[in-house]
């Protein structure tokens, strides 16, 4: 078995699934979290800052810092490190605090 995480444990994971971010098709793994999903798609960045509109995605990787915030199935704020990415989800990136209807 090749020396890769999956191997050295002798992992079986289940057959991948997609997801989506912003239209795009992402594959994902069963166990993955919808961070690591984008992360292994080349995606660095769902989020953009409140002031300055500038660009963020996971920073801790463990769910403190909330850099990580993703619109997930039309639900705001969800911390994409921690959520297990899902067959079907639909991850939009995150405008600010996600409440573009309310007004500041």
């Amino acid at each position: 078995m090749a020396r890769i995480p999956a191997g050295l444990v002798r992992a079986e994971p289940g057959p991948p699934f997609e997801i989506t971010f912003d239209g795009r098709t992402v594959t994902a793994l069963p166990g993955q979290s919808i961070a690591a999903a984008l992360w292994g798609a080349g995606i660095l960045a769902w989020r953009t800052t409140r002031e300055g509109g500038r660009p963020r995605g996971a920073f801790c990787g463990i769910g403190q810092c909330y850099d990580c915030l993703a619109t997930v199935n039309g639900e705001p704020n969800r911390r994409a490190c921690l959520v297990p990415a899902r067959p079907g989800d639909a991850i939009t990136t995150q405008e600010g605090h996600g409440h573009a209807e309310l007004s500041v």
